[in-house]
C-alpha cells in the first residue's frame, strides 16, 4: 500500500504560480511512475501530467504544455507539479497519483494509488 499526502494547493489570482508537491511513503518509490489529475466541479477527474519512474519523458496535457513542469526527487520519495501563468480553468481539486509499472500514463484507470487531493484556486 502507498500513501501519498499532497500539498501546496490555496488561492491565487490569475497570472500566478503555485507548487504542489506529493510525498509517498513506498521506499520503492524510485522504481514508481507518478502522475497529476484534477477535477472540476461538474467535471470528470482529467489527467495532467506524468512522470516516469527515473524522472524522464515527463508528458503533459495540451492545456497546461509550457505552463506546468512535473519533476520527482527520489531522495525524498517526492514527486512536484510547479504551475506558472495560472488560469481560473486551472481551478480544481489536483491528486496524485501513483503507477507501480515504472512508466506514466495518462489513464486514470492505470494508477494503482492516490493521494486525498489539494484544492487549487485561480481567481480571475
Amino acid at each position: 500500500q502507498v500513501q501519498l499526502v499532497e500539498s501546496g494547493g490555496g488561492l491565487v489570482q490569475a497570472g500566478g504560480s503555485l507548487r504542489l508537491s506529493c510525498v509517498a511513503s513506498e521506499r520503492t518509490f524510485s522504481s514508481i511512475a507518478m502522475g497529476w489529475f484534477r477535477q472540476a466541479p461538474g467535471k470528470e477527474r482529467e489527467f495532467v501530467a506524468a512522470i516516469n519512474w527515473n524522472g524522464g519523458s515527463p508528458d503533459y496535457i495540451g492545456s497546461v504544455k509550457g505552463r506546468f513542469t512535473t519533476s520527482r526527487d527520489n531522495a525524498k520519495n517526492t514527486v512536484y507539479l510547479q504551475m506558472n501563468s495560472l488560469k481560473p480553468e486551472d481551478t480544481a481539486v489536483y491528486y496524485c497519483a501513483a503507477r507501480t509499472g515504472g512508466f506514466g500514463s495518462r489513464w486514470l484507470t492505470d494508477y494503482d494509488f492516490w493521494g486525498q487531493g489539494t484544492q487549487v484556486t485561480v481567481s480571475s
